[in-house]
């Protein structure tokens, strides 16, 4: 069951069965999860409950959370606790690396909380991490599901100096919706480092959520809004509610709606589009390396 705001009244409604996953099956996914079992590995795919995490490990495709599991913003989708983080864990950057070498894994996806409280935003952490994998893992490639950095452009640079293969930064929502849904978010600062991003030289991703009220031109003009600034790839996934406390669904878009944004965005000139109700950020992210 789900939230879904009708006339201004929550009401409790299925979920379309276009939003039914299947159980992760597959020799490979078993052997990941033995993996991550055995070794009491801790991934975002299972902390997340992501519909996809039997494909993905079954590609060899995996993510990882760095920074902690306390976000310094309070995002009204995101289920991650908001509050004052624990010191920066110095031994994060090998124990990730260590995950990703016991679990094989081909493609590493890392995310992480916003930490506005540090004055690098958490940059130094990040570095580390991906240098770390590629000591341990030289043959995995990696894309980073990176904060804004609250603008801090140094603490970017270092992310663009460390080049990892895809550099992602979610634009989320529509303009008009950025404040409710990211609240201390800036819609035009994510354009900006999507931009700066690609100036300096990197494959470049973002993902947006429907189903939080958007109108159909609202999203058309965000895919032009990414398209000026030459991003790469682009995901498109239906808005699930975490909970009760987290903004209601508007509307559960259909198969076919998002058939029609991927085919838009095509012709805007994004090398990749994933796009339906299932999407999320890391879904396929190993075939974005082309």
């Amino acid at each position: 069951m789900d939230t879904i705001t009708t006339n201004d009244n929550p009401v409790r409604i299925k979920k379309p069965k276009w939003l039914r996953v299947k159980l992760p099956t597959g020799e490979n996914y078993k052997k990941v999860r033995s993996l991550v079992d055995e070794h009491n590995l801790h991934t975002i795919c299972e902390s997340g409950n992501c519909p996809n995490m039997g494909e993905c490990w079954g590609e060899g495709t995996a993510t990882f959370m760095i920074l902690g599991n306390i976000c310094t913003r309070s995002c009204g989708f995101c289920a991650v606790q908001t509050g004052k983080p624990l010191d920066v864990d110095l031994f994060e950057p090998a124990k990730v690396a260590q995950s990703v070498k016991l679990m094989q894994v081909k493609h590493a996806v890392l995310t992480s909380v916003d930490r506005d409280d540090l004055e690098d935003g958490g940059a130094d952490i990040w570095v580390a991490t991906v240098k770390s994998i590629r000591r341990k893992s030289p043959g995995t490639t990696m894309e980073t599901l990176i904060p804004d950095f609250g603008g801090k452009w140094q603490n970017l640079q270092k992310i663009i100096e460390v080049a990892p293969e895809v550099v992602s930064h979610n634009l989320e929502t529509v303009r008009r919706l950025t404040k409710q849904v990211r609240i201390q978010a800036k819609y035009d600062r994510s354009l900006e480092v999507l931009m700066r991003l690609k100036k300096g030289g990197m494959k470049t991703k973002s993902g947006i959520m429907l189903g939080l009220g958007e109108t159909e031109e609202e999203i058309f003009e965000t895919i032009d809004d990414l398209s000026t600034v030459n991003c790469d790839i682009l995901t498109m996934g239906q808005y699930l509610q975490p909970t009760p406390k987290h903004l209601p669904v508007a509307e559960f878009v259909p198969p076919q709606k998002f058939d029609e944004y991927k085919e838009y965005a095509l012709t805007k000139g994004f090398k990749y589009v994933e796009s339906g109700p299932l999407v999320r950020s890391s879904y396929h992210a190993e075939k974005h390396l082309f």
